[in-house]
């Protein structure tokens, strides 16, 4: 393991990991080794942060924009911010270039040493967010899969890398649970999204459905709009039993983790359909004790398989 000083996170740093406790799924549960821990935590920071600069939902004050060298009357170009923000996170993997300017990229480096990580998967978060600025609508959902490649998918291939456990039949089912988890969130999210001019359901399921973009922008969903959310979810839902046996793949408290981000989709799905998938109002959440019996249920099936 390579010996590193620890980096101690600025104020929007911190308040950019604190945003942990509100994913779907349990980031770095208590459960897992330290070291593990650590790792999954300093590529959350690193996923976070891109996330909240491609959203426009960094911390006020321009904190970020000074550290990754954006002018001030930049901070609002998240093309710009975006940039920057590559440029330091490839300091990352070149030490020879000097050391990265965000004190979250900074925390990265002893991971991506640590577990021998390539620049991949994480170029490929950066690219998702730089898609979100110029792509606002999909047109199929093939569409919508080549995005989860880019902003989901890299996230599952992270966590195998660090816990050592990547194989390709890993892979594989890792980005069927991962891709299912971008598309709960994106029905979870319908309203915010729009609010964004973003609208992440395929636009030939919509006209299946004779769903109109004023549809979305009403205060709650009619019967067009819940069958098509219906027909969303089913869609994640098969890919989350498709990449479920991922668990039984896996022994001890790794199981326990990838059985957390399995479970996370399955009880947000429980939390659409317990809206009668009307998702306009607010993002329907998972309740813990729906949260914990999806748990079981993965772990048992797992157990079973395994």
């Amino acid at each position: 393991m390579t010996g590193t000083r620890q980096v101690h996170p600025d104020t929007s740093s911190r308040t950019t990991l604190g945003k942990a406790a509100d994913e779907n799924f349990p980031v770095a549960p208590f459960f897992l080794p330290r070291a593990w821990r650590d790792d999954l935590m300093a590529v959350y920071g690193f996923a976070r942060l891109v996330d909240d600069i491609g959203d426009g939902d960094l911390a006020p004050g321009g904190a970020d924009a000074r550290l990754l060298g954006v002018a001030p009357e930049r901070a609002d170009d998240r093309l710009a911010m975006l940039d920057a923000f590559e440029t330091d996170l490839l300091r990352v993997f070149a030490p020879a270039d000097g050391e990265p300017r965000h004190p979250l990229l900074r925390a990265l480096r002893p991971t991506v040493e640590r577990c021998r990580l390539t620049p991949g998967p994480f170029l490929g978060l950066v690219a998702a967010n730089r898609q979100d600025q110029l792509v606002r609508r999909y047109e199929s959902y093939d569409e919508l899969l080549a995005y989860c490649e880019l902003s989901a998918n890299p996230v599952g291939r992270l966590v195998l890398a660090i816990t050592g456990t990547a194989t390709p039949e890993r892979l594989r089912r890792s980005d069927e649970i991962c891709t299912a988890l971008q598309i709960v969130e994106h029905l979870q999210d319908v309203a915010e999204d729009l609010a964004r001019d973003r609208i992440y359901l395929p636009a030939e399921d919509m006209k299946r459905f004779h769903v109109t973009e004023d549809d979305l922008a009403r205060p709650t969903a009619g019967a067009s709009v819940r069958a098509l959310i219906a027909f969303e979810a089913d869609r994640a839902r098969a890919l989350l039993d498709a990449g479920a046996p991922l668990v039984g793949s896996v022994r001890g408290r790794l199981r326990l983790l990838l059985a957390g981000f399995t479970a996370g989709g399955y009880a947000a799905l429980d939390a659409v359909a317990g809206a009668g998938y009307d998702v306009l109002p607010g993002p329907p959440k998972a309740a813990k004790p729906s949260l914990m019996r999806r748990a079981g249920a993965v772990l048992l099936t797992a157990r079973r398989e395994g």
